[in-house]
């Protein structure tokens, strides 16, 4: 789950970059920014978390094998080494004809460009009774939640029996529900519970391994492979009606009992997009261009899980098309090219949605699958699956990889 914006104003020294949120998208603009402009040029960042959280890896906290020190770092000394201003706090008012900001503690920032990549709102009253706080369900969206899972995950030990995961209607985070199914799985094997156990999984998706995108190569072949070795019932087609205590209720009566279980929810924008006019469509997205500017307010851009991105196809259930951290990276990147070009010039860069890679590591706790997408949106000309130990070994690797660089103010750039 993601967030950044860039602003800049002038300055008697000259414009200032204002990065709201820290991410994948927001920390990766903002490390390219401070590297692009001119110095007399300032980049400030704005994020009410005061760590970075590697997301991917939250599937592994409930089940004991990460704590939150292994998968985090804090902002403030990182970004003070690369010369960049960090504000923990967030943006809680725009002022789009202004050209202004306001943080959460009253700070009003002027802009001149302004990057979101705020990343979603976990839209959980969307559906009665889902979610962890004052619902029944779990979610691993963000370090909160995960470490709330770990405890429910503790209890279901004690008390074992049914099992539910699974995305709902509106949510477009397919990946990490696949993995938790998967590694959850793994846990209930390890634990000797497969009897008492059994393991279902439900998704908007119009069958399983399409993932919002219509599928990869051969991946529904390969979900249903996997899923039947495994024993685990796929749901697709799904909506959830309402959920009570230790049971869900489908569109259509049918109802699930559950021990356990974990849920990502719809997602929605946030409260600065969706309180300020003209900004976010009807969900709180915001549409942008091949530039990934706004469409239609040239001081504003937009980069990873805000951005609105229209499904490849229509599907029964609403079922959103994911934004992985490589791709908000990739979006935050082309964003923040196109922000230095407009304060100094320089060559620009346009990138169009189809045109965006998609590289996916579904963990599985000994073992995965990897999907590549050289186009996130309509047919892939050489998409590539593979399943076996190597993918959990590859998730391994990046997650050391990323995060021993991101702490160090390295973007790849």
């Amino acid at each position: 789950m993601e967030s950044g914006v860039v602003v800049v104003s002038d300055t008697t020294e000259g414009k200032r970059v204002i990065v709201v949120g820290s991410s994948f998208a927001g920390m990766t603009a903002a490390l390219d920014l401070r590297k692009q402009l001119d110095s007399r040029h300032e980049v400030v960042v704005l994020e009410p978390r005061a760590e970075f959280t590697f997301i991917p890896s939250l599937i592994w906290l409930p089940f004991g094998l990460r704590e939150p020190k292994d998968i985090t770092f804090p902002f403030a000394p990182m970004y003070e080494k690369k010369g960049i201003r960090f504000i923990n706090e967030a943006a809680v008012g725009i002022d789009l004809d202004g050209r202004t900001l306001v943080t959460s503690g009253g700070e009003e920032l002027a802009y001149e460009r302004l990057l979101l990549a705020t990343g979603p709102r976990l839209a959980f009253e969307k559906i009665l009774g889902l979610g962890p706080e004052g619902g029944h369900t779990q979610s691993v969206c963000n370090m909160e939640h995960a470490l709330l899972t770990r405890d429910a995950w503790d209890r279901f030990l004690e008390n074992p029996g049914p099992v539910v995961i699974g995305t709902a209607q509106g949510g477009s985070c397919f990946g990490a529900s696949y993995e938790f199914l998967l590694n959850t799985k793994h846990r209930i094997k390890k634990a000797g519970l497969e009897d008492v156990a059994p393991v279902k999984f439900i998704t908007a998706e119009p069958f399983l391994g399409h993932f919002g995108l219509g599928g990869v190569a051969d991946s529904e072949q390969r979900v249903e492979k996997f899923f039947g070795k495994l024993d685990i019932e796929g749901i697709p087609n799904n909506v959830i009606k309402e959920v009570r205590d230790g049971e869900m209720e489908l569109d259509g009566g049918r109802v699930l009992e559950f021990a356990f279980s974990m849920v990502v929810p719809p997602f929605a924008g946030v409260d600065v997009v969706t309180k300020t006019e003209g900004l976010g469509n009807p969900m709180g997205f915001i549409a942008v261009d091949d530039e990934f500017r706004h469409t239609e307010i040239d001081s504003i851009y937009a980069a990873g899980v805000d951005i609105a991105i229209k499904p490849p196809h229509e599907t029964l259930v609403p079922a959103g098309v994911p934004k992985t951290g490589h791709m908000s990276e990739i979006m935050g990147r082309t964003a923040a090219q196109n922000i230095v070009a407009d304060i100094q010039g320089g060559d620009r860069k346009s990138l169009p949605l189809s045109e965006l890679e998609a590289i996916c590591v579904l963990d599985a706790g000994n073992s995965g699958i990897i999907f590549k997408a050289d186009h996130v949106l309509g047919d892939s000309e050489h998409p590539r699956v593979m399943a076996g130990p190597q993918a959990h070994w590859a998730k391994l690797a990046f997650e050391r990889f990323f995060l021993e660089t991101r702490k160090r103010g390295y973007a790849g750039v």
